[in-house]
């Protein structure tokens, strides 16, 4: 009879099933499985090419699957009829480039696309920009052009503008490994407070002090598989794979 005590209360919000991606002829995701619930905090660990960030990518279909599933909410993202647009309004992503425009400001470059996609007017766009950036420390910078913040308030502008959207998932592909190390821990106290807050999200990540007090579970991914996922305690001090201890050991020396 199972446990339930600790048996799942809903249904994933996200689930993928046998992924994989090649380009050309190189083989990328080689059979990825996991789910993830509402709520949860996974972080993804792996060294240079495991296929942690094209995983990340294939989830939004940033990148399109070569063969696999991926639910999302209900839904199979990789069918033809997919809503590719109404999959990337629900999932947020913020990427190791900030990648804002240049011309606006940081409360213009939050608005943009509440006012495109979600057809927002521009007083209620405005509205959530300035909530967002105050979310993330940013209330006295609203008006500060891209070339005017450090690289880690234009990371926080990039997450203010993602959460803008309304995700019901955050992806985070290495949003702290182009910044200056004093800059890391501004981005990542804002990742902190908004894993407490609830926020479902993916994170691909070297920083291991983060993994270990932030995630739910962590996965060790290398040469396109997961090789081994659990709670941080038990990947960090108790890694089953000699990979896994391999890695830890080489990224913690």
């Amino acid at each position: 009879m199972p446990d339930t005590a600790t048996a799942p209360a809903t249904d994933p919000i996200l689930s993928v099933r046998d992924l994989h991606k090649s380009f050309g002829s190189t083989d990328v995701l080689k059979g990825i499985s996991l789910d993830i619930r509402k709520g949860e905090v996974v972080v993804v660990l792996g060294p240079s090419g495991s296929g942690k960030s094209t995983m990340l990518r294939c989830l939004n279909r940033l990148e399109e699957p070569t063969s696999g599933q991926i639910i999302f909410e209900g839904e199979d993202i990789c069918a033809s009829k997919a809503n590719v647009n109404s999959i990337r309004e629900r999932m947020g992503m913020v990427f190791q480039q900030f990648n804002l425009f240049p011309h606006l400001d940081a409360l213009h470059n939050v608005m943009l696309a509440q006012e495109k996609v979600l057809k927002r007017s521009k007083e209620e766009a405005e509205r959530v920009a300035r909530e967002q950036l105050a979310r993330v420390g940013l209330a006295d910078r609203a008006d500060y052009f891209p070339d005017e913040l450090s690289g880690g308030q234009q990371q926080r502008v990039a997450i203010a503008r993602a959460l803008a959207m309304d995700p019901h998932v955050m992806l985070f592909d290495e949003a702290t490994s182009a910044l200056d190390p004093e800059l890391v821990r501004g981005v990542l106290d804002v990742m902190r407070e908004l894993a407490q807050g609830g926020m479902t999200m993916v994170v691909v990540t070297h920083e291991m002090g983060f993994a270990r007090d932030v995630a739910d579970r962590v996965i060790f991914m290398e040469g396109g598989y997961i090789v081994e996922e659990g709670a941080p305690e038990q990947v960090f001090e108790h890694p089953r794979s000699k990979r896994t201890r391999a890695f830890i050991g080489q990224v913690a020396s």
